[in-house]
């Protein structure tokens, strides 16, 4: 049975070193550090890569991201794949629970997550499911 959880949550992201001669210099990478309220109670870490190309407003990264904490007071962890494009302004974003990576009361755990952001405070709409009698 599919379920829904919703909440708030902050976000740092701080700019990372590059590794010298690794990568191509134009590709930005960034740590991730959250905290979920609500119905996860969270926190997570994770890395981000990112590109901005020429024409104003287009972008793409990749961030995965390493969830522990509560979800409906099941508690263990859990990683987020995320994969977002800006395409002259226009976002598109798919967040999803990475297959087999649910530990502790979350094993099992399949969804996807989405991020919402208005008046500068994020919260996020979370549809997953867990195996039967977990």
């Amino acid at each position: 049975m599919t379920a829904r959880a919703s909440g708030l949550f902050e976000v740092r992201l701080l700019p990372q070193p590059r590794s010298d001669g690794v990568g191509d210099p134009s590709i930005g990478r960034m740590s991730l550090d959250k905290t979920f309220h609500g119905d996860l109670e969270a926190t997570s870490k994770g890395e981000m890569l990112a590109v901005r190309s020429a024409v104003e407003g287009s972008a793409g990264y990749v961030a995965i991201e390493w969830v522990t904490g509560t979800l409906h007071g099941r508690s263990g962890s859990f990683a987020l794949q995320q994969s977002g494009t800006m395409t002259r302004g226009t976002p598109q974003l798919v967040i999803t629970v990475v297959p087999d990576s649910g530990t502790g009361e979350l094993v099992g755990l399949a969804g996807k997550l989405a991020i919402i952001n208005k008046s500068g405070k994020h919260s996020y709409d979370f549809e997953y499911t867990l195996p039967e009698g977990l």
